[in-house]
């Protein structure tokens, strides 16, 4: 078993698409209209046919309610693997992207969290051992 397809809320789904591909750097994978919204996927370029992204709708109140309370919070929704922190920090400034946290070393990991302004924060992380490119196929940690 492993997963194929998993979900992020997201208020507006073609700003969230804009945002996820324009800034982030996503590639969009699926569109299909369901209704009013749209089945839509984002993937990694580096792994086109690995986990797409749903950006979800919150069409119904209580997704509204849930997105709300982990945004008013401070919770990421979501956490993204980078390769340089520092680096992407830059870029994404230069985009007028907005950090709730800048990047911060946290024990073996720099983590920083970004507004994907589609109601949600997501959170960067660089393992500062080693490079997102070198981790091994095994979970680094263990039980």
């Amino acid at each position: 078993m492993k997963i194929a397809v998993t979900s992020i809320m997201v208020n507006n789904q073609e700003k969230a698409l804009s945002f996820y591909t324009e800034v982030l750097g996503f590639i969009k994978k699926t569109d299909i209209p369901v209704g009013e919204y749209k089945w839509l996927t984002v993937v990694s370029p580096e792994e086109q046919d690995g986990i797409e992204l749903l950006l979800e709708p919150t069409g119904f109140e209580p997704a509204q309610v849930y997105q709300k309370a982990l945004y008013d919070a401070g919770i990421p929704a979501f956490s993204f693997a980078v390769n340089d922190i520092m680096e992407e920090e830059d870029r994404l400034t230069e985009l007028g992207v907005a950090f709730t946290l800048p990047p911060t070393t946290m024990g073996d990991v720099t983590v920083a969290v970004i507004d994907d302004t589609c109601g949600n924060l997501l959170q960067l992380v660089q393992h500062t051992a080693i490079k997102f490119t070198e981790l091994p196929d095994e979970p680094i940690y263990t039980n």
